[in-house]
């Protein structure tokens, strides 16, 4: 499982034009789903991202988390983290999790974390304004 998060002072999903969530100051999460994942790889991911410090302190040290700030949380899948384009320019998604199994440890990670989300499996609109930037990968 992967979840690529940014740190954010402001992000929204729009699904054919609508708005389905937006947060302020917090962490959007893209989060990719391999096959063969765990629900003990969601609850591993969710912790860690949960405990993340990426958020500055009085000295200006990234010694918070999100929790810490009082910040939101808004979680979007994103299969496409498991796209492989290491052979040609058309990347392989083999190795991403089919939807029966990746919505559902989707579900537990979002859940965990008390994110809003995007809708899974369509085609979304992500607007955010990565704050920094942050940006790191985590893995479980």
């Amino acid at each position: 499982m992967r979840a690529l998060v940014q740190r954010v002072s402001s992000a929204s999903v729009e699904v054919d034009g609508e708005e389905v969530a937006r947060i302020g100051l917090g962490l959007l999460v893209l989060l990719g789903v391999r096959t063969g994942d765990t629900g003990e790889q969601a609850d591993r991911i969710a912790g860690k991202v949960a405990r993340l410090r990426v958020f500055e302190d009085a000295e200006g040290k990234l010694n918070l988390s999100v929790r810490d700030v009082g910040g939101e949380l808004l979680c979007v899948s994103q299969f496409t983290l498991y796209g492989d384009a290491r052979k040609g320019n058309r990347p392989s998604f083999v190795d991403a999790a089919p939807p029966e199994q990746a919505e559902p440890l989707y579900e537990r990670v979002r859940s965990a974390l008390g994110a809003q989300g995007g809708a899974f499996g369509s085609h979304m609109q992500v607007s955010l304004v990565n704050d920094g930037p942050v940006t790191l990968l985590v893995e479980a």
